[in-house]
């Protein structure tokens, strides 16, 4: 099973997806007692990051 879950894993970084329970941990450990963004915001968040958008982010194609 955890061999299926790093398999998964993985894939999801070559393909671009970012990974929602190691952010969860990352905040859990490093970040204790601070907000943890839903799975839904954490999407948009990346999406953003990597195609840009938002008021103060400039748009971009690459």
């Amino acid at each position: 099973m955890r061999f299926l879950h790093r398999a998964a894993q993985t894939a999801r970084l070559m393909v671009g997806v970012p990974d929602y329970d190691a952010y969860v941990a990352h905040r859990h450990a490093a970040h204790p007692g601070e907000p943890v963004m839903t799975l839904a915001e954490f999407h948009r968040d990346r999406v953003e990051r990597r195609y840009g958008g938002g008021k103060d982010r400039v748009m971009r194609c690459c």
